[in-house]
């Protein structure tokens, strides 16, 4: 059956509910789709160990505080049942278990096609985030199959993984956090591409983000001069713990892999390392497929959108890093995205009534 709405939200992590949130204040019909089994499952499934950086007060979406201290730090199971909680919170519709095969252009806005019927919506925003598929590098095709290979996503803690050395490949967050529970009890690398540049939780006995909120730092777009400065740096390493087992040798440093054959990696200082077990921290990749609208992509294949506001009339973008500011990928700052893009959707929105309004008017 075909199920007519005004406005579909893709994806019903932080970046949908957040719009949800301000959707709900409108007169519009909407719905958020998500394959999810529940909400905050994308949380919910990640390691096990994995705490945020940014304290409660700067964890929570619009309208709704996270319980507890809020200037020490959320667990991923926290944040899970905490979105978990807004959804039901703010009563926002949400179909889950909901899979995407398709979406269409159409005269009068898009098809989209899904495991729950075909849904006929006059505008669109993918709030899908940018972790969809997990990204492997190709050399990863080289190694024996006879070592043992895990993503981050699939990773939840060291029992998973053969006993002997690991190697973490990938020196973001996540990468540094698992070689450091992984030292425990073993002999652990850790490849980076780039220097790891590490910063304090706390300044001046205040969070940092703090500090980064009154200087409006996370506000910065990526035109402005300071913002292009910190786009093009990898993010911070938050907390000194790895720093301190990487100096005293618990943690071996590598640079950067380049290669892999049979058992064995080489980095890219020329020197080889044989290993049996390999952590892939490397991140993921967007993953648009089921978008059958050429003219959304570029000839790289990357989506086509300015501050959310993509090339193809009535689709909107929520939850891209960078997409206004550098807070626009952080859980505590989607928010202020939200607000923008729902002013914008519902605004267009009134705009195609009025004008079908007028329309049927005219021809009576």
């Amino acid at each position: 059956m075909m199920k007519k709405i005004d406005i579909l939200v893709i994806g019903a992590g932080q970046a949908g509910l957040s719009l949800g949130y301000y959707l709900q204040q409108q007169n519009v019909s909407f719905l958020l789709i998500d394959s999810s089994q529940n909400i905050g499952d994308i949380w919910r499934y990640r390691y096990d160990s994995l705490v945020l950086y940014t304290p409660r007060f700067y964890s929570a979406l619009p309208g709704l505080r996270i319980s507890g201290d809020q200037w020490d730090y959320p667990t991923k199971d926290e944040i899970a049942d905490y979105l978990a909680d807004y959804q039901r919170h703010f009563s926002i519709p949400v179909s889950l278990n909901t899979n995407l095969y398709r979406m269409k252009k159409t005269a009068t806005g898009f098809l989209v096609e899904t495991s729950q019927g075909e849904f006929e919506a006059q505008k669109v925003v993918i709030a899908t985030g940018p972790f969809q598929n997990p990204y492997i590098p190709s050399i990863a095709e080289n190694l024996s199959n006879e070592i043992y290979q895990i993503h981050t996503s699939s990773y939840h803690n060291p029992s998973q993984l053969p006993e002997g050395p690991v190697l973490v490949i990938g020196g973001g967050s996540s990468g540094g956090q698992i070689a450091v529970e992984c030292s425990k009890d073993r002999e652990v690398y850790l490849a980076i591409s780039s220097k790891i540049n590490y910063l304090p939780y706390k300044f001046l006995g205040r969070s940092l983000f703090w500090w980064y909120d009154k200087l409006g730092l996370l506000k910065k777009g990526p035109e402005t001069i300071l913002g292009k400065r910190m786009k093009g740096k990898p993010d911070p390493m938050y907390g000194f713990i790895l720093k301190k087992l990487v100096k005293s040798g618990a943690i071996k440093v590598k640079p950067r892999a380049i290669e892999a054959m049979n058992d064995e990696v080489e980095f890219a200082d020329q020197t080889k390392l044989k290993i049996k077990t390999i952590v892939w921290a490397t991140g993921f990749i967007s993953d648009y497929s089921w978008a059958e609208i050429p003219e959304l992509f570029d000839y790289d294949g990357k989506v086509i959108q300015d501050r959310g506001i993509s090339n193809v009339p009535g689709l909107y973008f929520l939850g891209l890093p960078w997409q206004t500011s550098r807070g626009s990928g952080l859980i505590g700052w989607v928010g202020r995205d939200a607000k923008f893009i729902s002013e914008q959707v519902v605004s267009s929105h009134a705009q195609q009534v009025q004008i079908k309004k007028e329309e049927t008017f005219s021809a009576m």
